[in-house]
């Protein structure tokens, strides 16, 4: 009977190890992931003002009459005014933060995880800060690190799938919130609003941001929060753990002037 019971026990090991060994293979397979930082459209640099000349006189009939059914030409904004910044990858971070119970132990606890995979324009008039945009946001999800590599690996093969789709992309439609003027050293708050585009679903996203303006450049955070079986990509749920749906977004930016 004893005999029976070890030949039991040592087939169910060798069951519960081959289940293992398939699942690394296949769920937590490690997959080749970009270290380069990615390339989001850039806005276009503020026009220069021209100086202003005197007029040449010219016969009245030298002057075209203005056309009614056009709009008037709106002024460029002087360069003082509006500033070009261009995020730095290397001092900025993306990252998520989602609740997770272990079934084994009852254990609950937070998984982040964080890339340097990000890219964008952020323009700035300091006058008219209404006029500011800010320009396509894209991250590098594959890039994504937490404490557990096979988190990571089993988010890039499930889950966001981001070794197929790698880049997630946040797009403005709204600003909000806004000073009537920003002078450097001040920290605004305000929101905003576009298409935060995941794989292959676009839903609109609120973010909460900071923003500080100094004479070296911009720094900034902002947050919100999302659910992610809204994009497809969860909750997760294996035999030995479940995540929350609800994951929360953070991004922290420094944005340099750009050349």
């Amino acid at each position: 009977m004893l005999k029976k019971v070890v030949i039991g026990l040592v087939i169910v090991a060798v069951l519960g190890g081959a289940a293992l060994f398939v699942l690394d293979r296949t769920l937590f397979a490690s997959t080749t992931v970009s270290t380069a930082a990615p390339i989001a459209p850039t806005i276009a640099a503020p026009v220069q003002a021209a100086a202003t000349t005197a007029p040449t006189a010219a016969p009245q009939s030298a002057t075209p009459a203005a056309d009614p059914t056009q709009p008037a030409a709106v002024p460029a904004a002087p360069a003082s005014d509006a500033k070009l910044y261009r995020i730095d990858a290397a001092q900025s971070e993306a990252r998520y933060e989602v609740g997770e119970t272990f079934f084994q132990d009852n254990r609950f606890a937070t998984a982040i995880g964080r890339t340097k995979g990000v890219a964008g324009d952020i323009l700035i008039n300091t006058a008219e800060p209404a006029k500011s945009q800010i320009g396509d946001i894209v991250i590098d999800i594959s890039q994504f690190q937490s404490d557990e590599g096979r988190r990571d690996n089993f988010i890039r093969n499930n889950g966001l799938e981001s070794a197929k789709y790698p880049q997630a992309t946040f797009k403005t439609t709204a600003i909000d919130g806004l000073p009537a003027a920003v002078n450097a050293g001040d920290e605004v708050s305000f929101t905003m609003t576009g298409d935060l585009t995941v794989k292959q679903t676009t839903k609109p996203v609120t973010w909460q941001v900071t923003l500080k303006l100094t004479d070296q450049g911009l720094t900034g955070s902002a947050s919100t929060q999302i659910k992610m079986s809204d994009f497809a990509v969860g909750p997760i749920k294996l035999a030995f753990l479940e995540t929350e749906d609800d994951v929360k977004l953070f991004f922290d930016f420094v944005a340099m002037p750009a050349s």
